[in-house]
């Protein structure tokens, strides 16, 4: 594993930050579009603005945010199967990135196309995705911040030379 400099470590971190918070936010974007759409608010603005923002944030975002999240995994001392809570977190990750890519962001845009035609299942689709999705996004965060249950597997041993009796320091 290549080893990054401090400053290459912190920019990556900073990286997956920016684009993990600018995910959850553009999710909480969607709850409130959702919310909007199922207590009157016309359908023609929420709708349409919804497939946008799941076409040009919501989706290339959660992608970025994986992408990122794996380089950190791969060239940190992290690493992708040596902690319970990293790999947990990529589970969470790559199941929601699959989601939203395959079914969430075609429903969402079909909605936009639809606008005041849709039904009451898709326009509820646009509340129930993005609160869980900011649920699971939250509890990555946790993740993150805790780091609970410790190794996978025991770190390998370290060799240490013997000292000899003979010298002294």
């Amino acid at each position: 594993m290549r080893r990054l400099s401090p400053t290459t470590r912190k920019a990556l971190l900073t990286l997956h930050l920016v684009t993990s918070l600018g995910w959850l936010g553009t999710d909480l974007v969607l709850l409130i579009l959702g919310i909007a759409g199922l207590r009157g608010a016309p359908p023609t603005a929420v709708y349409p603005t919804a497939g946008l923002v799941v076409t040009w944030l919501f989706a290339p975002l959660s992608g970025l945010v994986w992408l990122v999240g794996v380089a950190s995994a791969l060239l940190t001392p992290w690493g992708l199967l040596r902690w319970r809570w990293v790999l947990v977190k990529f589970t969470l990750t790559t199941g929601m990135l699959g989601l939203v890519l395959l079914l969430l962001t075609p429903r969402i845009r079909r909605l936009g196309e639809l606008g005041a035609a849709a039904s009451g299942h898709l326009r509820a689709d646009l509340v129930v995705a993005p609160a869980v999705s900011s649920t699971l996004l939250v509890v990555a965060t946790v993740l993150s911040t805790y780091k609970p249950w410790g190794r996978l597997r025991a770190a390998a041993p370290t060799t240490r030379r013997p000292v000899t009796a003979g010298r002294r320091g």
